[in-house]
């Protein structure tokens, strides 16, 4: 068990790494979380910390921790958050390929979502179950040095390049609609989190 690092943020790390995010995503169609996604926000702290923006509330992004032991079996795969506001946004990474967000079933003609979908917002779920059941606890205050906190969860999944229209306004219509406990879970492509992210250096920069 730990405590979220301190972090600084720095703006002219984010531009060089966004540039490396961009990289990435045009050398690779797809992308495997443990392979290439993982190890890319591991070495790229600068640019994971500003995925914490998906949280409008957050704003010193100073606390972060990757592949973040929650409590017990749930891992978090990317934490960050505010020390001053004590709000945080939990991400979970997942597979880019051509079935990460929708599969084919024979004899349907309309895809169904996808088991790593459905795995990773399930994950969320657990996430949100579990922080609410120990806030208040000795180990709560240990991982986020306050008794209650407030955040969302963002899933990042596929590539939009393998949606086509009517796949991609399902997903957007799920991310939009759907929240868990009235609190917001985005589901977003990884082309979706560099057009966030490089609109965020712009203009935080």
């Amino acid at each position: 068990m730990k405590a979220l690092d301190n972090f600084t943020l720095s703006l002219a790390r984010c531009k060089k790494e966004l540039a490396e995010f961009k990289k990435l995503l045009d050398r690779k169609a797809s992308l495997r979380e443990r392979d290439d996604i993982l190890p890319f926000f591991k070495k790229h702290m600068h640019l994971a910390a500003l995925i914490g923006s998906y949280n409008p509330r957050i704003n010193g992004f100073d606390r972060i921790a990757t592949e973040f032991d929650l409590f017990g079996d749930y891992s978090c795969d990317l934490v960050v958050g505010d020390s001053t506001s004590h709000n945080f946004c939990f991400v979970e990474f997942e597979d880019a390929t051509p079935n990460s967000v929708f599969t084919m079933k024979k004899g349907k003609a309309t895809p169904e979502w996808s088991a790593r979908f459905d795995h990773g917002f399930s994950q969320i779920l657990d996430w949100f179950s579990i922080l609410e059941d120990q806030q208040g606890t000795a180990q709560f205050r240990t991982r986020f040095d306050a008794d209650v906190i407030q955040y969302v969860g963002l899933l990042v999944i596929g590539r939009r390049h393998f949606l086509d229209k009517s796949q991609y306004e399902r997903m957007r219509w799920r991310s939009d609609k759907v929240q868990v406990g009235a609190r917001q879970v985005n589901c977003i492509t990884f082309d979706e989190l560099l057009q966030t992210l490089s609109l965020k250096v712009e203009i935080f920069g």
